[in-house]
């Protein structure tokens, strides 16, 4: 496709990629009237990647395909980096938002961390949405107890996520501290 580009204003060396794959259900809602006419998807990808060096066989179309579409990986991060608070900046003021999105993806992080360490066999939470997991984990019926020197949290019996929470809990108590 890269020699039927009429856009002059792209950089030279510019290759067009088209990727033709059968839709699936979430997509079949968005195909354009050429795509239902013929029963497949097409995704374009343009690149401008000719060679990476040191890697043999990066020159090939099949290699920089996989490599956007291992970047979905990326953009679905970037969905959840807004669902942590990237969505909305909270002033005008440049220093209040770079503390902003300082903490939310500080929280985008810690959200990652404990899923890869502790919640990587828990059914439902290993690929949960946030919105997911503060309904879940992050809102915490509970409450923080004082007796005899020491904190006790004293979570609701009857909450469906306690042996997830104290799991994560346990699993994270165990780690070791970072020297």
């Amino acid at each position: 496709m890269t020699g039927l580009n009429t856009r002059g204003s792209w950089p030279a060396g510019m290759r067009l990629i088209v990727r033709r794959v059968r839709p699936s259900r979430r997509h079949v809602k968005k195909l354009t009237a050429f795509e239902q006419k013929t029963g497949w998807r097409y995704s374009i990808t343009a690149t401008n990647i000719r060679h990476m060096w040191g890697i043999a066989g990066s020159h090939q179309i099949q290699f920089l395909d996989a490599l956007h579409r291992d970047h979905a990986e990326v953009e679905d991060r970037v969905r959840t980096n807004k669902a942590m608070g990237l969505a909305n900046l909270p002033s005008q003021s440049w220093q209040i938002n770079t503390g902003w999105m300082l903490a939310a993806n500080l929280a985008a992080d810690l959200d990652t961390w404990l899923r890869l360490l502790t919640l990587h066999d828990q059914d439902g939470l290993e690929d949960a949405e946030p919105n997911t997991m503060r309904l879940r984990l992050y809102h915490l019926p509970a409450r923080l107890a004082r007796h005899a020197r020491r904190r006790i949290l004293r979570i609701e019996r009857t909450w469906p996520w306690a042996a997830a929470f104290t799991t994560s809990w346990n699993r994270l108590a165990q780690l070791p501290a970072p020297t």
